[in-house]
């Protein structure tokens, strides 16, 4: 193979299905990078993408002048492939990655990367490393993280002229290492996002900011950060990488939005929106959401690609502390139904609506 072309042997959707797989214990990789077989690379320069193609290169080479080094030109997607009960395998609603992927590229000034040739190259390279996506049944998948950087020298405040994308995937286990039981939350004293900031797209920078409120949250026996509106400080915004849902006495799932725009529109809570009212027949209801009227809620729970679900137990907030239902016992009724329905859909055990379902082979 040379680097921009396929080899021969991904050709077939068939390839997929008959070879080995890594020999791996699926049940205890975790959530950490493995370097894979192969990642998708391609270049944008003169005003236009270049052909693109699979490589075995995983090493970014960047000048020290490359804008992202210094004036952070970068965003990126997260999603999963799966092997289904069927055997396929299949990814969640890429076309919704790449939508989304391309709106965080022109919020900073970045070319988005053409939807169709983002499915086709997520589609290249989780062919291409078939043997790495976990077999049905271990709870284990493997992530795919398509990437854009700015590559041109730029020694002003302006955008690159050069530009990466890039899709590297690695196998994962869960995303938090107690598996699916209630975490317990503090709320943070910084801020996630300016009022109408950048906290709407999916770009590193706002990662960044999250890492000491994280560092310090973990340090004190946290799993993450609750967020609120930094306009205000009112309004629950999102943790560091996942959004909210909290269930009322009534059942009703509420959703929080923000009166400032800057929460990430979750892909995962989308869909989870869907499945509450199609599914389970479920009230649902969009709205802000005031910090002093959680402990009004009976269930909480983060969503995201990385843990779908987690569930939360309690939040902190300095001397109070709020409990949903059993608390850190058990996980809640309704949000079990939620990640069991939306996991039975991606697993193939649930009928998914039309297009949800991206089969790769």
């Amino acid at each position: 193979m040379t680097e921009g072309n396929v080899m021969t042997d991904f050709e077939s959707e068939d390839f997929a299905n008959t070879v080995d797989k890594v020999n791996l214990d699926w049940s205890t990789i975790g959530f950490k990078y493995r370097k894979t077989d192969y990642s998708y690379v391609s270049h944008y320069e003169d005003g236009a993408w270049d052909a693109g193609g699979l490589t075995r290169d995983h090493t970014l080479h960047l000048s020290e002048c490359a804008n992202i080094l210094h004036y952070c030109q970068e965003v990126f997607e997260g999603l999963k492939a799966y092997t289904t009960k069927q055997g396929d395998i299949v990814c969640f609603r890429p076309d919704l990655n790449a939508e989304r992927m391309a709106t965080s590229a022109e919020r900073i000034v970045m070319p988005p990367f053409p939807k169709e040739r983002f499915l086709d190259a997520v589609k290249q390279v989780v062919l291409a490393n078939a043997i790495w996506v976990p077999p049905f049944g271990t709870g284990a998948s493997l992530y795919v993280r398509p990437l854009m950087i700015g590559t041109g020298d730029t020694i002003g405040v302006q955008p690159s002229s050069t530009y990466e994308f890039r899709i590297m995937v690695t196998p994962v286990g869960a995303y938090y290492s107690s598996g699916v039981k209630p975490v317990a939350l503090t709320v943070s004293k910084y801020d996630r996002a300016a009022p109408h900031g950048t906290g709407n797209i999916k770009a590193g920078l706002n990662y960044a900011m999250s890492l000491l409120p994280t560092t310090e949250a973990h340090k004190d026996g946290f799993a993450d950060s609750m967020y609120l509106d930094s306009q205000s400080r009112t309004y629950v915004e999102e943790s560091s990488g996942a959004n909210f849902l909290f269930v009322d006495e009534v059942g009703k799932l509420v959703v929080p939005k923000s009166f400032t725009d800057s929460i990430l529109p979750s892909i995962t809570r989308r869909s989870l929106v869907h499945v509450a009212k199609e599914y389970l027949n479920m009230e649902v209801e969009e709205r802000p959401v005031r910090f002093d009227e959680i402990d009004r809620f009976v269930e909480c729970g983060m969503c995201g690609t990385a843990a779908v679900i987690s569930p939360v137990g309690k939040v902190v907030d300095g001397e109070k502390e709020i409990v949903f239902g059993a608390g850190m016992a058990e996980v809640g009724p309704v949000m079990s139904k939620l990640r069991h329905t939306l996991t039975g859909i991606q697993s193939g055990e649930i009928e998914a609506p039309k297009g949800w379902i991206f089969k790769i082979c």
